[in-house]
């Protein structure tokens, strides 16, 4: 547990900070997030997989470069980034340099010296930027309404109980008014965006040429959630959320708020990152990704059993796990954030495109 036992009252956005990534927090236990929920990435290896065939996609698309970088924000215990290098062909894995962004110390076991374990994005990124559930755990504060009508700040204390405080003022209140208004409904909530907004145009920004990813369960400005959607993970389960390091603490991300400010990020220089020739970045759900992905929820056709039976075996075996990377109502309605920097007009689409079967090894 966090060593806070003052009872203090605080944003949630401090309150969530200190439970995840100060002393004792949640995101430094040795058990790591695999430990308490389940992501795509712990689904299946096909997961890894589609990854490392979109970062042989952007390859070509930059020219097969002498160095190609994927960098992993919000590594983990560095599964997403050792399955990646291991389904890459010899030829692409030769010329890849991988990162691993995690604020946690590099697992003991993680032994594979090709992966540098480093607590930020690093500058000047050539290739893929792939951040899966990230962004959900970048802290925000949670706003309510009041009986007066006026939406205000909750306070909470690390047992999790919650208090009304100021009325959101600043950048919250500007950010509440242009991706998420409030009515002056009592009891109405949501999650001011901003922080991530900022996290995620930084993290952009470090792209010279490629493409950034962002993956997260999201919701759009004329659909979001009435009463947000705070919420908390233990061992498996979902549970209240309680900022006292014991659980995860977690909302679902405005993605499309996201995506405008990653489409004007600002570099060291001044100049305005506009993605490439003014190609904006793309929403979709994971659904639509992994299947341009290749990713196949369905048995395959009896005829690829003839022409190509050690492709039909493996699709067959997959399929299971692909319909659950896929699910309606499940890890498949997870949103892709897909942002260009410096490449082709015609490449997000390009590179969301499913192979054929004459493709299958």
């Amino acid at each position: 547990m966090t060593n806070d036992r003052s009872g203090a009252w605080r944003g949630w956005r401090e309150a969530t900070e200190a439970a995840l990534y100060g002393p004792g927090g949640f995101y430094l236990r040795p058990e790591g997030p695999g430990g308490h929920f389940r992501t795509s990435v712990h689904a299946s290896g096909l997961f890894a997989e589609a990854v490392a065939r979109l970062l042989c996609r952007v390859d070509t698309a930059l020219g097969r470069p002498p160095r190609l970088d994927f960098v992993d924000v919000g590594a983990g215990r560095g599964e997403l980034v050792t399955g990646v290098l291991a389904a890459l062909p010899a030829e692409v894995a030769t010329r890849v340099r991988a990162y691993a962004v995690e604020r946690a110390a590099r697992p003991a076991d993680l032994d594979d010296p090709r992966i540098e374990w480093t607590g930020g994005v690093p500058d000047g990124v050539t290739g893929l930027l792939f951040a899966n559930e990230w962004l959900d755990n970048v802290p925000v504060d949670v706003v309510e309404v009041d009986p007066s009508g006026v939406p205000r700040r909750v306070l909470v204390r690390a047992d999790g109980t919650e208090s009304l405080g100021d009325p959101a003022t600043g950048p919250d209140a500007r950010w509440l008014a242009r991706w998420w208004p409030l009515s002056d409904e009592p009891g109405l909530r949501a999650e001011p965006g901003a922080p991530r907004d900022a996290a995620w145009a930084a993290a952009v920004g470090r792209l010279t040429r490629g493409l950034a990813v962002a993956v997260d369960y999201g919701h759009a400005r004329g659909d979001r959630p009435a009463f947000g959607t705070l919420t908390g993970f233990r061992e498996g389960r979902e549970c209240r959320a309680v900022p006292d390091g014991t659980c995860d603490i977690t909302a679902h991300v405005a993605l499309d708020a996201c995506a405008e400010a990653g489409a004007g990020v600002v570099d060291g220089a001044g100049a305005v990152v506009e993605g490439a020739a003014g190609v904006a970045p793309r929403l979709l759900t994971q659904r639509d990704a992994l299947r341009g992905l290749g990713v196949r929820g369905s048995r395959p056709p009896l005829a690829l059993a003839s022409s190509n039976p050690v492709g039909y075996l493996r699709r067959l075996s997959g399929a299971g796990e692909a319909a659950e990377l896929t699910a309606t109502g499940g890890l498949g309605d997870f949103g892709w954030l897909v942002q260009p920097v410096g490449v082709g007009i015609g490449v997000p689409a390009g590179l969301f495109v499913d192979v054929t079967d004459d493709e299958e090894q």
